[in-house]
């Protein structure tokens, strides 16, 4: 008997240990926000998934077990907060079941831009990287993240209801490319980890989706995509990561010719789909977003990933 609880003692100690050793904080997107401009500069005062930026596991990975997340912070310690930049959270609510029964006191960012600039970004990333097949009306149709990730007033007041406004906070894209230091400021403090003053290199784009073209051959470009989330999955990340440091992935992504552009019709049937949604999160944040629900109000910002990604 004495062993048997001892066993389980022991067992309980390990697991508070890990949980102690995991993410205060999430940046959960959605994607196409500016996140990879974040994980760039929050990297520099806390520890961030390594060498994977986006580990998928409370939405897709989870069966994998906390050793297999907790593996992508080795080098974690005491000194510094721990975090994740996970764009794909945002919609899923198994995420955030999950983050909240592991982890119920992290804070939690959401980054918030016109929906209709943001899906088009999406689908371009997606389609320059092998990850979807066909035309973007095709893709609205086929792919569910591209629509699902839009409900933004859904969504953001499930997490807020998970856990409270004192933990979520709300950012706004057009905030970061007005005066990325003012907001960045305001996230670190949020999230309580140092600030970090903002140097001219750190203001240019990330990942633009405008500089995307088509895949120069999509079944290569899909097998390269295919092998690297295998790689992941037996958690060769850093071989993974490597490829990209040597500059493979030139040959992989992009290439092929320009993406179409979007019709302005289609633009105008995307911003009356999104207006409900939008009007949900005016009401949860009590701040204006017309730009958002027009084409005339967006128009000034259709050119917005020419700064972050």
């Amino acid at each position: 008997m004495g062993g048997k609880s001892d066993s389980d003692a022991h067992e309980r100690e390990a697991e508070s240990d890990l949980l102690q050793r995991l993410p205060s904080f999430f940046i959960i997107g959605p994607p196409r926000t500016g996140t990879s401009w974040l994980h760039s500069v929050l990297r520099q005062r806390a520890w961030l998934s390594d060498p994977t930026k986006e580990t998928r596991f409370f939405d897709r990975h989870f069966d994998r077990g906390l050793e297999w997340y907790r593996s992508h912070y080795r080098q974690a310690d005491s000194g510094r907060r721990i975090g994740e930049v996970a764009p794909t959270y945002f919609a899923s609510p198994e995420a955030r079941l999950r983050i909240a029964r592991l982890m119920p006191q992290a804070k939690i960012v959401c980054t918030f831009r016109n929906p209709v600039d943001r899906v088009l970004s999406l689908y371009r990333l997606k389609r320059a990287y092998g990850l979807i097949p066909w035309t973007f009306d095709d893709a609205l149709v086929q792919d569910p993240e591209l629509m699902e990730s839009s409900r933004y007033g859904t969504h953001f007041k499930a997490w807020l209801g998970t856990f409270g406004n004192a933990q979520v906070m709300a950012t706004i894209y057009e905030d970061m490319l007005g005066d990325p230091q003012r907001y960045l400021d305001q996230l670190t403090d949020f999230v309580d980890v140092p600030r970090v003053k903002l140097g001219p290199q750190q203001t240019r784009r990330v990942l633009a989706s405008e500089s995307m073209t088509e895949p120069r051959n999509y079944r290569l470009t899909r097998g390269a995509a295919r092998l690297s989330e295998w790689a992941r999955a037996r958690r060769l990340d850093t071989v993974v990561a490597k490829a990209k440091g040597m500059g493979l992935i030139k040959f992989f992504v992009g290439g092929g010719p320009a993406f179409a552009p979007i019709a302005i019709a289609k633009r105008e049937q995307l911003y009356a789909l999104f207006r409900p949604e939008v009007e949900k999160l005016e009401e949860l944040l009590q701040r204006d977003l017309s730009a958002w629900k027009s084409l005339e109000r967006g128009a000034e910002f259709l050119s917005a990933d020419s700064r972050c990604g």
